[in-house]
């Protein structure tokens, strides 16, 4: 009984989450080609939803009702974690206007300090650029980290962040005795 209760318990939480998602979406992002798709989902869901709780009410009669409150938390709680997902990828820092621009940036910056890093040439010439024991390499290696957390952080100044990787570059560039001619742009 116990283990019937539990494989019904699992394939009810599965099947109403499931529904739940897929009805969500389709309700909120348009319905798809299909005039009839969302009664269909839900027509599939419940092929799976209502056994599963019948069946286990028929062994004990608590079991029903059980089951049915399972079925709302797990869809209450479906609901909740779609609108939570929603809500973080509204904030995400890339639908920030200008975010490209200063990703682009980053990006350029690190190609940049890359040469320092697998050019064996630009290595032995310039050991500091690599070697974070020097004061302002350690800066910069901060700095990198700080940039690609706010890049991939809402709520950060990820443009800011960008600048002081800039900065920190040049600082360390000039500690290294790179000159301005040969440092990679």
């Amino acid at each position: 009984m116990p283990a019937m209760m539990l494989l019904w318990g699992v394939a009810l939480v599965l099947a109403t989450a499931a529904t739940t998602y897929v009805v969500h979406k389709k309700l909120t992002n348009g319905r798809g080609p299909e005039p009839d798709g969302v009664f269909w989902d839900v027509f599939g869901g419940l092929v799976v939803i209502v056994p599963a709780i019948l069946v286990p009410a028929v062994q004990w009669s608590p079991a029903g009702l059980i089951m049915v409150f399972v079925g709302l938390v797990t869809a209450a709680a479906t609901l909740a974690s779609l609108r939570k997902v929603e809500r973080i990828h509204a904030a995400e820092p890339r639908r920030r206007a200008g975010f490209s621009d200063d990703a682009a940036r980053h990006e350029h910056i690190l190609e940049q300090w890359r040469c320092y890093e697998l050019d064996p040439a630009r290595t032995i010439d310039f050991p500091a650029m690599t070697d974070v024991r020097t004061a302002e390499t350690a800066a910069l290696t901060r700095a990198m980290r700080e940039a690609e957390y706010c890049k991939v952080t809402a709520g950060t100044d990820y443009r800011a962040a960008v600048e002081r990787l800039a900065e920190a570059l040049a600082a360390a560039e000039r500690a290294a005795g790179v000159p301005a001619i040969s440092a990679p742009r």
